[in-house]
């Protein structure tokens, strides 16, 4: 295991995490309604007082990567071999990774205010995230000296990362607060897993060939969330070694033409790391030997290890989650006159709060019946321009979809993880790319009944954020 886990560390966790479901904006799904606080998952008259995914998993999940490592990575992973052929020494090239996962285990919503619109609920999800960028010298080291011709070479595996990893437990509140305003929040208890950040600022190696060996020497700073020996099932668990706080609002505006407009705040938040946790300031030199030899990934993993391990101090530190802001903008149109075919554009805008990451997107779904495909466009900051799409079945009472925001990079990764039998895989795409999302949903109980419609007489009392909206505004009668 060991052997592959400094490649593991470089293509999975050296990563900039920017989660995005954007064909989930204006579905009333039970997912929708935790992502976007002030998204409904009830219809009045129809649905039933409570949704629930009964622990059935509900996730986002993809990563992005690009640069000349992408047949040298992709050949490891499918083929255990390597093929550097398409990297660049000493030109400065460097190689960006993007992944991200959140898994929804536990989701309980529940309709509590006939008159007020009033809906609660509870949720359990679990996060990575990440930013980080590395050279192509960094990945052709690992395959021993083939690609390196001089013996010297100095500041060309300058690359960085961060990573974390945390549980978050959520409590939901969303009110319809006028006939055309709704608003929502999301108060979270974060506890953190596990964090990393790797920033080497200067790099040299000397390669003795004759002796197949290299002493390398890196410089900068290593700061790590402690976690007792190495990671196993029980660590992900949650627990307050780690505790942290974030908090999503979100406002939803119908105006008289029949736009919606969506303004969300999300994951606005910290994590404290413990009193155990290490800031490592390094400047140290190894000697990796066996550079041809197959234990060559062990040797340089454990150099590595021993580098970024020294000159170490043992505190606390907190650190910010991947927050984001968005605006969204959907109108309905029915395509026909027996109003059986509907289709609900979505324009979106999203921004990372702390990160430069941004992605525009329009959300093509089309409805017919209980059947709605979705076609969905996107442009990132990385000037990376993606086709994805979705299938959704849903009613007011069950839902079921599955999706993807990269239909190009998805085809082409299941084609090369499926084509091993071929002598190579090469760079075929500008970049590599999986992406999938699946959720489900169902719900139970009695129907939210409107006031006027209703078995019971309702009590006439709006929601708290409606008394107050009332008094601040004077709407009250």
């Amino acid at each position: 295991m060991k052997k592959i886990l400094l490649l593991f560390s470089f293509f999975f966790f050296t990563t900039s995490i920017f989660a995005q479901t954007l064909s989930q904006y204006n579905t009333g799904t039970l997912y929708d309604s935790f992502e976007n606080p002030a998204q409904t998952a009830f219809i009045l008259d129809t649905s039933k007082q409570f949704a629930s995914n009964f622990l059935i998993p509900n996730f986002a999940g993809n990563f992005f990567l690009s640069g000349d490592a992408q047949a040298t990575l992709k050949n490891r992973f499918f083929k255990n071999q390597y093929d550097n052929s398409a990297l660049k020494i000493n030109q400065g090239q460097n190689n960006l990774a993007n992944v991200n996962a959140d898994v929804y285990f536990l989701m309980f919503r529940w309709f509590s205010s006939f008159n007020g619109d009033v809906e609660m609920g509870i949720s359990a999800q679990t996060k990575f995230e990440g930013h980080g960028l590395f050279t192509d010298e960094t990945i052709a080291a690992l395959n021993g000296t083939a690609s390196f011709e001089n013996s010297n070479y100095s500041n060309v595996f300058n690359s960085n990362y961060n990573y974390q990893a945390y549980n978050q437990i959520s409590f939901s509140y969303r009110e319809k607060v006028t006939k055309q305003f709704a608003i929502g929040f999301k108060f979270s208890a974060l506890l953190g897993i596990e964090y990393q950040k790797l920033d080497i600022t200067s790099s040299n190696v000397n390669y003795d060939k004759l002796n197949d060996m290299a002493d390398v020497t890196l410089g900068g700073t290593y700061t790590t969330g402690f976690v007792p020996g190495h990671m196993v099932a029980r660590d992900y668990l949650p627990t307050l070694r780690n505790p942290g706080a974030s908090i999503s609002i979100g406002t939803m505006y119908r105006t008289n033409d029949n736009f919606v407009i969506q303004a969300n705040v999300k994951d606005l938040g910290f994590i404290h790391w413990n009193s155990q946790s290490a800031v490592y300031n390094f400047n140290n030199t190894e000697t990796i030997n066996g550079l041809s030899t197959p234990a060559r990934e062990d040797s340089i993993y454990n150099a590595v290890y021993k580098i970024v391990h020294n000159n170490g101090t043992v505190g606390s530190f907190t650190t910010p989650v991947d927050g984001h802001a968005e605006v969204s903008v959907n109108k309905s149109y029915w395509l026909d006159d027996d109003n059986k075919l509907k289709y609900s554009p979505t324009l979106i805008a999203s921004k990372e709060l702390f990160y430069s990451g941004f992605v525009g997107g329009l959300v093509n779904p089309f409805q017919y019946g209980n059947y709605i495909a979705t076609l969905s466009t996107s442009y990132d900051d990385l000037k990376t321009f993606s086709v994805g799409g979705q299938f959704m079945y849903k009613t007011p009472n069950f839902e079921i979809f599955i999706g993807t925001n990269d239909f190009i990079s998805t085809g082409h990764f299941a084609y090369d993880a499926l084509n091993k039998n071929a002598s190579n895989i090469s760079n075929n795409t500008a970049y590599t790319g999986l992406s999938v999302n699946f959720g489900f949903a169902l719900k139970f109980g009695p129907v939210t009944e409107h006031p006027m419609n209703a078995s019971t007489i309702p009590n006439g009392e709006k929601g708290f954020l409606g008394r107050v909206w009332g008094r601040l505004f004077k709407t009250d009668n």
